[in-house]
């Protein structure tokens, strides 16, 4: 096993992380300062700060068994070193399709089969279908890296290839991380997905599920050079390889987003599991500010339940723009002081988009430099009747700044390469 202490890096490298690695949420920087507020592993000891510059590395320094490490609560501060690949084996060589192909499933076959010319609407079943969730599995295992609690994740660098997994845990910060083309090699057919069905992939760049006390902060999130518009098309429908940047979901609360850029994706962000998953209820308490989202076709995000603070972020838009914020059911957000650029013509409706929800609090939204509301344009266009009122008000925030700033403010301080 190689995890090296930091400071055999060098000094300019080691001055930089040290700088950081130890720092903790601020009092009341959002949801995720509420209560004892999010301090990652500021408490670590000195051995248990370590250095990563591969998969294995990363694996040992969480604890060493990645089926295991999410139970793994030791305070610990790991500094990510250059561009980490997940999607390889222990000596680091690179996996692909092939390597995590169950040797019943052939694409060609699972064509044949769920064609829905033949199949129909109903969910595919049967040994296909089975052989398809068995490689899907294999990949998973080998690419999805769990994380324990009280763990910090920090330094300049690259993640590619898969992503991490915050499940039943408390207390972690991510920072200053390029999360990149967490690429499932097996989407699923679902013709039950809209009117006309969709492939699903299965893979986050980030998920957080039934965890608390998480601060995701200066990272960003992108597919690399493998977006899906630019994939192959069965059955009409893109044959979707990416799942969320981000998602936050099961009973999840008290979490801050904050200095991020998200873009070149589809679904960016969706915070809450389902409708039908009323555990959520009195949970998903989320704070977004200062995030880059360009060229994010929708979910900036989408919401059930939550209480979700938004507020000086920055949507930027030149093709493929569905909508930013989804309002979902029983959702409350709060938004305040939000810069949109899109396209010249774009209409205050199209910011939003309503799923069985019926609030949405806003303030201050600037959309090509002019003042919006984009409730009242979104009730006017659709003859709806989305109430303003969300029976909250946000008290954890350090400063709002003006609309009109924002452009300016987050290009030059979001993202990774900008912690200061």
């Amino acid at each position: 096993m190689m995890i090296f202490p930091l400071l055999m890096f060098g000094s300019s490298f080691s001055v930089q992380a040290a700088d950081h690695g130890r720092e903790t949420l601020g009092a009341k920087d959002g949801w995720g300062a509420y209560g004892d507020g999010t301090t990652g592993g500021a408490d670590a000891s000195s051995d248990h700060v370590y250095t990563a510059e591969n998969r294995k590395q990363l694996v040992e320094a969480l604890g060493g068994n990645n089926s295991k490490n999410g139970t793994n609560d030791t305070p610990k501060i790991i500094y990510v070193k250059g561009t980490i690949d997940l999607s390889v084996d222990d000596q680091n060589k690179p996996l692909g399709y092939d390597d995590y192909k169950d040797p019943d499933y052939s694409i060609e076959e699972y064509l044949k089969a769920y064609d829905p010319k033949k199949w129909g609407k109903k969910e595919p079943s049967g040994k296909l279908e089975e052989a398809r969730l068995r490689s899907e599995k294999n990949e998973k295992e080998r690419v999805i890296i769990r994380v324990g609690s009280n763990t910090t994740i920090i330094v300049d660098a690259k993640i590619i290839g898969g992503g991490l997994y915050i499940k039943g845990v408390e207390n972690i910060i991510v920072r200053n991380i390029e999360f990149e083309n967490a690429y499932d090699f097996f989407p699923g057919w679902d013709p039950t997905d809209g009117s006309s069905g969709n492939w699903n992939s299965e893979f986050d760049n980030l998920l957080i599920e039934s965890s608390k006390h998480i601060w995701i902060d200066h990272c960003s999130f992108n597919d690399g050079n493998k977006p899906d518009e630019e994939t192959e098309t069965y059955f009409g429908r893109e044959f979707q390889h990416h799942d969320g940047l981000l998602d936050i979901k099961k009973q999840s609360d008290f979490i801050t987003v904050s200095y991020n850029v998200f873009a070149g994706h589809s679904k960016n962000t969706i915070v809450g599991s389902s409708d039908s998953y009323k555990a959520d209820n009195g949970h998903l308490r989320v704070t977004f500010h200062h995030n880059m989202y360009e060229n994010i076709k929708e979910r900036a995000p989408r919401v059930r339940y939550g209480k979700v603070h938004i507020y000086n972020n920055y949507f930027k838009s030149t093709k493929n723009y569905n909508y930013s914020w989804g309002v979902g059911y029983s959702s409350k957000i709060y938004a305040e002081d939000n810069y949109f650029e899109m396209p010249e013509g774009t209409k205050p409706q199209k910011l939003m988009k309503v799923f069985k929800g019926d609030e949405l609090y806003e303030q201050d939204t600037l959309l090509n430099d002019q003042k919006i509301s984009v409730v009242s344009a979104y009730n006017e266009a659709n003859d709806a009747s989305i109430k303003t009122t969300v029976g909250w008000t946000p008290e954890l925030y350090e400063k709002i700044d003006d609309a009109a700033d924002v452009p300016e403010i987050v290009q030059a301080q979001a993202g990774v390469g900008k912690l200061q």
